[in-house]
């Protein structure tokens, strides 16, 4: 006999409001996006950012920062709930992370990266870096990140979309560091 499955209501879901996420404690991590283009793609990195709880999502080049109406679309109002900034130069927040400690992780192919799945970031600071949609991150990054990482995948494609990456490297760093609040 099938279990019934009533779906619950936002009501008894017990999320936070914005000012109590505001309030809450962060992960000790930090989303970079370098050079993204589309408004729905930063729009779902601001909701991801918000279901992890992470610190600060920092928006640089032609990434736009809100507010925009096509971020709002993807982001549902994350991106009000969501600590953020921006820099015109991508390369000036990687050096501005790695100056207050943080361990810079490169999301790209590379000749040296490691799988996701391999990836111990025990319970430092931690900077993930996101690129463009088409050129990935850029290699003036690459070259300031203390590692590179790549999700495995077994079809035709070489990359996910930005913003599925982000939710991808997000939800298994949030599974291996699970007491960092």
């Amino acid at each position: 006999m099938a279990i019934k499955r009533r779906k619950l209501t936002n009501d008894e879901l017990g999320r936070l409001d914005i000012k109590q996420f505001q309030n809450a404690p962060k992960r000790p991590l930090t989303v970079v996006l370098d050079q993204v283009r589309s408004l729905n793609n930063i729009g779902s990195v601001f909701r991801s950012c918000d279901a992890f709880r992470v610190e600060e999502l920092i928006l640089c080049g032609i990434s736009t920062p809100p507010p925009h109406r096509e971020i709002h679309k993807s982001a549902l109002g994350a991106e009000y709930a969501v600590s953020w900034r921006y820099f015109k130069q991508t390369t000036d927040a990687v050096k501005e992370l790695k100056s207050k400690g943080f361990y810079l992780i490169g999301i790209e192919q590379t000749e040296h990266s490691i799988p996701l799945n391999s990836l111990n970031t025990l319970n430092i600071p931690i900077a993930l870096i996101f690129g463009h949609e088409i050129h990935g991150v850029s290699q003036e990054v690459i070259d300031l990140c203390d590692t590179t990482v790549e999700i495995p995948q077994f079809g035709t494609k070489h990359s996910f979309n930005v913003a599925v990456s982000a939710g991808i490297v997000l939800w298994e760093i949030v599974q291996n560091r699970n007491n960092d609040f």
